[in-house]
């Protein structure tokens, strides 16, 4: 369970993070009297909403599975899982950030997205078994 616990406080600590980062480029938004909902892939300020909006998508039901299977199923292949799905949101969300434009496919940024998608999966499928 420490496991779950544990992933589960970084990945809220990243929506917190992200959400930071939103707000200090609407300040630099403001300042240079740039637009505060953009729309060009390549705006800082898009990108930093996105990679947090993305976030906030995925990570509070990561965080139940996390705590479902952590509690159901400790077995070191499912910490495993958690440790993967973890990994992977923090991936894509740094591979946005570091993007030049969210128009450009990156490798580590699809990287990110399959395994959030396939680790979620097998954690939700995890806690479905567990649960029979």
């Amino acid at each position: 369970m420490t496991t779950a616990i544990i992933c589960s406080a970084v990945l809220a600590a990243s929506i917190f993070v992200l959400g930071f980062n939103v707000s200090l480029n609407r300040g630099y938004a403001a300042k240079r009297g740039g637009s505060q909902m953009p729309t060009d892939p390549a705006d800082p300020l898009l990108i930093a909403q996105r990679a947090h909006g993305n976030a906030a998508e995925y990570v509070p039901t990561l965080i139940a599975l996390f705590l479902l299977v952590g509690w159901q199923s400790p077995q070191p292949w499912a910490q495993g899982l958690i440790v993967l799905a973890t990994a992977s949101r923090l991936l894509h969300a740094v591979s946005m950030l570091r993007s030049a434009s969210l128009a450009a496919e990156s490798a580590p940024r699809m990287t990110g997205a399959m395994g959030t998608y396939a680790f979620g999966l097998a954690l939700a499928v995890t806690a479905g078994v567990a649960a029979i």
